[in-house]
């Protein structure tokens, strides 16, 4: 035994190399195990062990309703219930306990951190798969169904126009009550924010952590299929706006839910991509919507199948969930049994998922903080970081210039002679734009980092909205021998705009939402960052219009580059890298 154990010791990292080879018999005794929590191991060992464990401690893992949960020492007992069940592997030199280093071991110096990394690396013939694989198809899974929630909200917004469009036709509306005024259009399209808004501090109060980000998603399902139906079927203006209204409902829970749920389940390693997808999948939907409208254009009641459409995919966002588990992070903060957390971990990581990073991943898990926040802790000392990094990105990213950008975006296309009759397709154009830069994100955020890319992205629209600044103070001055240069320069400012909020402010503002807060209070803060964005969205569509009279459409613009210069400071300043880690690394690094 003596002599088994130093070999294998020395085989695994120089740093255990002079452990001595005497290390007495330990054993375990199971604690008493309750179906609220995970049963440990109390440990007794001789004073010759206890030495050794000043460099060293050996990891065993005990079965406790079903999970492995880490135990220091060695159980040598013949007894086996006495000391619970050993998690062995079998390599070349016959079967071995498994040892490790003990993760927050204060004792161990920083040297130690290499071998501490490679003690969890899979060793011959145990721990399945290379640390960084990935089953895409239980990955996968888990991320696509939450991704059709973000298919749907820009399904909304790529309808909405068209739908109206349709409902005001006195040859294809179907209704007698068609003609609408500025007011009535304003109620048609913005009811769906405004459920938006409710449900985001319903989320952020209790229902998320009270439902669970899984659950969060199919009542988000429910009202998106319930909104779509009564639109398809309103008989007035007042039941179209009631549709409305639940539809935004369902926008408000997924918006919470989806990005919190990707970044519980997904694999560190490709976190950044998944979420980033999402984004995608938004665009994506706006696209689907532009398409949508196009093929119901002339069409009799066309409005009808257009809004109802959407019900299709939200029944398949509510089956596709009832298949996943909870979130494992939240089944342990609701107290429930860890083997519970296990099972659904194994779900959705997938069979070829590596075992050992797993039970590394799971461990920190088991030992972090389990207590449920509510809204006050958010404003506790060490939250306020990640509160303050959660609210600004997103709150940025709506006042930086991206909603001016696109709502002047058909005017500079024509000054640049694109014909105006063909409105719809200037939005066209910037939305292949949007989904092709979209991928381009996806395909780096995990490579690259978020910090390069959100720094870099949002400094290209910072110098992209100051020159629609100044050519928009050309255009406006009457200098007629460079009308042709400032037009195209316009264009190439918009794209390379829109670019670059598609590889940054787009997806890295949800991702890091998604990643940043502590478990404790993730809900309650995700929620507040989305009725930040909601909100604010709404407010610079209000007052965006006031803006560009006062300061007419060059001031609006120096307004939003002088934002962005303010955004870019404090992300060089506040937000870390996250690229790699999971969410309790992330957690610890900000405290």
């Amino acid at each position: 035994h003596t002599g088994k154990r130093r070999d294998a010791t020395k085989r695994m990292s120089a740093a255990t190399a002079s452990v001595s080879g005497s290390s007495g018999s330990a054993f375990i005794s199971l604690c008493t195990r309750n179906h609220r929590s995970t049963s440990f191991a109390s440990v007794s060992a001789s004073p010759e062990a206890a030495k050794n464990r000043s460099r060293v401690k050996n990891f065993v893992f005990a079965r406790a309703e079903g999970v492995r949960a880490p135990l220091s020492g060695v159980s040598r007992s013949k007894n086996r219930e006495d000391r619970g069940i050993m998690l062995r592997h079998s390599h070349r030199y016959g079967y071995q306990p498994r040892s490790s280093m003990e993760p927050n071991d204060s004792e161990l110096n920083e040297s130690d951190s290499g071998d501490r990394v490679g003690l969890l690396q899979p060793r011959p013939g145990g721990g399945g798969g290379r640390p960084d694989q990935v089953d895409w198809r239980a990955t996968g899974f888990a991320f696509l169904f939450p991704a059709i929630g973000g298919l749907l909200f820009g399904w909304d917004i790529g309808t909405t126009s068209g739908a109206l469009t349709s409902i005001m036709d006195p040859n294809t509306s179907g209704v007698d009550w068609y003609a609408l005024d500025s007011f009535q259009q304003g109620m048609v399209v913005s009811t769906s924010l405004a459920g938006a808004l409710l449900a985001s501090a319903a989320a952020a109060v209790k229902v998320g952590d009270e439902f669970g980000s899984k659950k969060e998603l199919q009542l988000a399902a429910l009202f998106y299929g319930a909104g779509a139906i009564v639109q398809g079927l309103a008989p007035s203006l007042g039941v179209l706006i009631m549709g409305r209204f639940t539809y935004g409902l369902g926008i408000g829970f997924a918006m919470h839910a989806a990005p919190m749920y990707i970044a519980e389940t997904a694999p560190p390693s490709v976190r950044g991509l998944l979420i980033s997808l999402k984004e995608g999948f938004i665009v994506g939907g706006i696209m689907l919507g532009y398409l949508g409208s196009y093929v119901i254009f002339g069409q009799d009641e066309g409005w009808r199948s257009l809004l109802s459409t959407a019900a299709v995919p939200a029944a398949v966002l509510m089956l596709g969930m009832s298949r996943l588990p909870d979130s494992p992070r939240w089944l342990l903060q609701r107290g429930r049994p860890a083997s519970e957390a296990r099972e659904a971990l194994e779900q959705v990581r997938g069979k070829k998922a590596n075992r050992d990073i797993l039970d590394a991943e799971m461990a920190r898990m088991v030992s972090s903080d389990h207590h449920v926040g509510g809204i006050n802790e958010l404003f506790r000392r060490e939250n306020l970081r990640p509160l303050y990094i959660g609210i600004s990105v997103v709150l940025f990213q709506q006042i930086t210039g991206q909603p001016s950008v696109l709502y002047y975006a058909e005017q500079v296309f024509i000054n640049a002679g694109y014909d105006p009759a063909d409105g719809a397709g200037v939005a066209v154009i910037l939305g292949f734009f949007k989904l092709l830069m979209t991928g381009v994100a996806v395909a780096f955020v995990d490579s690259a980092g978020r910090r390069p890319l959100l720094l870099g992205g949002v400094g290209i629209m910072t110098l992209s909205v100051l020159t629609l600044a100044v050519c928009s103070e050309r255009m406006a001055s009457g200098d007629v021998a460079g009308t042709s240069f400032t037009a195209r320069a316009s264009v190439a400012a918009i794209f390379a705009y829109v670019g670059a909020y598609q590889v940054s402010f787009g997806p890295i503002a949800w991702l890091l939402v998604g990643e940043i807060f502590p478990q404790r209070v993730r809900s309650a803060a995700v929620g507040t960052a989305t009725l930040t964005n909601f909100f604010s969205n709404f407010l610079v569509s209000l007052y965006l219009p006031t803006l560009n009279e006062n300061l007419g459409t060059a001031g609006t613009y120096y307004l939003f580059s002088v934002m962005s210069v303010v955004a870019l400071s404090s992300i060089y300043l506040t937000v870390p890298e996250t690229k790699g880690k999971t969410l309790e690394e992330i957690e610890e690094s900000l405290r």
